[in-house]
């Protein structure tokens, strides 16, 4: 590959598109109260010209939108779809009045997989939201859980693409060092929620599945030949082994919120090859000065070519979220 780190995407037709971007609307802030939402994180701020703002200051055309941890599954039952409902509205109106600037990954009202099923078809069909949000897990139970397997095939039928967000840790002492869980582990949910969608082998039933993993994927780019040796360490693991490890991880798509850098970037390219990698932010969750230093690091990373910059940066979103495309080519 070409150092091509003088190639500089613009703003304009030819900017960025941000899939790693939060929202806090109005109904979730109020809903959330007083409760912790990430342990040791501070809750940032948010309104809608906070973020045109920052995109504008950094070339970013559009921002998908999602929820971060802990999503809805904070409140109970039937409560949890009727704030998913809300917050899916508030999206779509944003959207409304901004079809160039912003799009959504819709929130589902997970665990409950009805629930979650009804809201997706509303989300997707009536307000035409771009793709849907999920959690690496919920509870205990990650996203290879048989229990979602009806809803990632309902998903993955309708070729509607996925973020998938880390979650805090479920039952682990998080005051053992006395560090956010999102300053390490997130990176390891991510890994694990990948884990058991390979060893499930659920990547290998839907295989057109289109997940998006937050982070360059967590260890992911670091553990993929390690993963291959399942049946290698334990004789059992041979019949829920991947029929091809590395296959199933090249196959998923990356943003690389925080990662835009020189340690994660060419293990995440060697993994992943440039087009299913795509440009995050995580802003506000990461203020507008990491913006800056993120956007530079994808800017001025010497192992793509001007071409592969360009479809790391816009043209590889395009491609999973063609409702969002579709926006930008008639604005």
């Amino acid at each position: 590959m070409t150092n091509d780190s003088q190639h500089v995407i613009p703003s304009g037709s030819t900017g960025l598109v941000d899939v790693h971007h939060h929202a806090v609307p109005p109904a979730y802030r109020a809903a959330l109260g007083d409760r912790v939402a990430i342990p040791g994180v501070d809750y940032p701020g948010w309104s809608p010209d906070d973020s045109l703002e920052v995109m504008d200051r950094h070339g970013i055309d559009a921002a998908v939108l999602s929820i971060t941890a802990p999503g809805v599954s904070f409140v109970p039952g039937d409560e949890a779809a009727k704030l998913a409902r809300q917050v899916n509205e508030y999206f779509a109106a944003l959207i409304a009045e901004r079809p160039a600037r912003f799009g959504a990954f819709a929130v589902l009202p997970l665990p409950d997989v009805t629930a979650a099923r009804a809201e997706l078809a509303y989300a997707v069909d009536e307000l035409g939201l771009d793709g849907v949000g999920l959690l690496t897990g919920y509870g205990d139970r990650y996203l290879g859980d048989a229990e979602f397997e009806p809803l990632l095939a309902e998903i993955s039928e309708r070729g509607t693409a996925v973020h998938v967000h880390p979650m805090t840790p479920p039952a682990r002492d998080l005051a053992t060092f006395g560090l956010p869980p999102s300053l390490y582990e997130f990176t390891f949910e991510t890994t694990r929620t990948a884990v058991s969608l390979l060893y499930n082998r659920v990547l290998d039933r839907l295989p057109d599945l289109k997940l998006i993993l937050s982070h360059a994927g967590g260890t992911l780019p670091f553990l993929a030949r390690r993963l291959t040796h399942g049946p290698t360490i334990g004789a059992h693991l041979a019949e829920r082994a991947p029929a091809d490890v590395i296959g199933s991880l090249a196959r998923l798509h990356y943003d690389i919120a925080m990662s835009a850098n020189e340690f994660a970037l060419p293990a995440l390219t060697r993994l992943a090859g440039t087009g299913h990698i795509l440009f995050g932010s995580d802003f506000p969750f990461m203020p507008a000065s990491h913006t800056t230093e993120n956007t530079e690091g994808f800017r001025t990373f010497a192992g793509w070519t001007g071409h592969e910059r360009a479809a790391v940066g816009r043209s590889n979103a395009l491609r999973l979220l063609p409702t969002l495309a579709a926006r930008l080519k008639s604005a």
